[in-house]
């Protein structure tokens, strides 16, 4: 089955020759190499690290960081394709890339000093290492102000102590950005694989991100030295900033996933033969993908006129929210409408739509839940926050 992107609104001519050559080399990665292997590896709950030093060469890792880093010094659109794209294959490919990106990268670049930006930059843009962030904590996940991961002063550095849950890349990282309660405010620090009482069990039993690896961070009395800290941020601005960047993403995967259900359901439907016709000669299957088609379009639109505000500096983390929310509800509505569509052929992982609803499931809640994005606009809206 040959994939043909709904483009309702001729929205292609918005973008320009590099940005769509970008999402074209990402899409015939991501049909030629990934979906063979996506049905199984979700199924088996692993994560084809093999692709790795493929997905390095594509230039997808911090593709907005500088050349001088390593990076490919894209523009905010030409990510978000890449991001899109990427969703299309699976939601576990995109926050693996994206974890990278947008969360590890992005504050080593921002945040971090010339030493640490020269040591690890060009190593994660290469993938010859991988990172994940350590933020959200067992009872602390939409309120990051109440972390309890600390890190105390040394002579000589700090010392670490707290633990870490779902954290995407956990297990195979190299590296993993971690944030802690220190004397003067929340920190990030930068935390090597083999440090001593630093551990990432990772977390099994998942119906939804099967396909990517999720973890724990232990950190029981580890001692860092004092050029492991990031010197350029303190307190929460720090990793919401960062946070911000992955929502940014997240917003054009939601519309990949939804781009890749609705062609299958499409195709699926036009040669689905029901009472000696083609369910998609019936009227309440065409009143379904005239709906997903509107919004669809919409949410395109939504993402194109963010990335055109990002790449202009006006962005506020508000605008962000309403993208990541509006986006990824409507891939999870999406997803569940096609599934319907297919029948019972919609459990099954020979198509991509129950696959795709399953992961859904989760970024609808990571990143910031639905609710709370809803909590953010209200707020920007009213000038009144209603977090508590």
């Amino acid at each position: 089955m040959v994939f043909q992107q709904l483009d309702y609104f001729q929205l292609d001519d918005q973008f320009t020759e590099d940005e769509r050559m970008v999402r074209d080399t990402v899409r015939a990665w991501v049909t030629e190499r990934y979906l063979p292997l996506a049905m199984e590896h979700f199924e088996a709950g692993t994560f084809p690290s093999e692709l790795t030093p493929e997905l390095a060469e594509l230039g997808v890792f911090g593709p907005t960081v500088p050349q001088e880093y390593g990076g490919a010094g894209l523009n905010s659109v030409a990510y978000g394709l890449i991001c899109q794209e990427l969703e299309r294959g699976d939601s576990g490919l995109r926050s693996f890339v994206s974890v990278q990106g947008s969360l590890v990268m992005y504050p080593i670049f921002a945040y971090g000093s010339e030493a640490q930006k020269r040591h690890w930059l060009p190593r994660l843009a290469g993938g010859k290492a991988i990172g994940c962030f350590g933020l959200t904590e067992p009872d602390f996940g939409s309120n990051p102000s109440g972390m309890l991961t600390t890190a105390k002063a040394t002579k000589d550095g700090f010392v670490l102590n707290g633990r870490k849950m779902w954290i995407t890349n956990g297990t195979n990282s190299d590296v993993a950005v971690v944030w802690a309660r220190a004397e003067d405010g929340i920190r990030g620090f930068l935390v090597e694989r083999g440090t001593k009482g630093f551990s990432a069990p990772e977390q099994k039993h998942k119906f939804s991100l099967r396909a990517s690896i999720t973890s724990e961070l232990v950190l029981e009395d580890v001692h860092v030295s004092k050029d492991a800290m990031l010197p350029g941020v303190k307190g929460l601005k720090g990793p919401l900033g960062c946070l911000n960047q992955a929502r940014y993403g997240i917003a054009w995967g939601g519309l990949g996933a939804a781009f890749a259900c609705f062609d299958e359901a499409l195709q699926y439907a036009k040669s689905r033969v029901v009472f000696d016709k083609a369910l998609a000669g019936f009227q309440l299957p065409q009143k379904k993908f005239a709906d997903m088609a509107t919004q669809i379009t919409m949410a395109q639109m939504l993402a194109l006129r963010l990335g055109r505000l990002k790449e202009a500096g006006k962005v506020t983390p508000a605008q962000v929210s309403m993208a990541k929310r509006n986006n990824v509800m409507l891939g999870l509505d999406v997803a569940r409408t096609c599934r319907d569509i297919l029948g019972a052929n919609g459990i099954s992982l020979e198509y991509q739509v129950g696959r795709h609803l399953c992961n859904l499931e989760s970024v609808v809640t990571y990143e910031g839940t639905h609710d709370i994005h809803t909590l953010a606009i209200g707020h920007e809206l009213t000038g009144m926050p209603a977090y508590r």
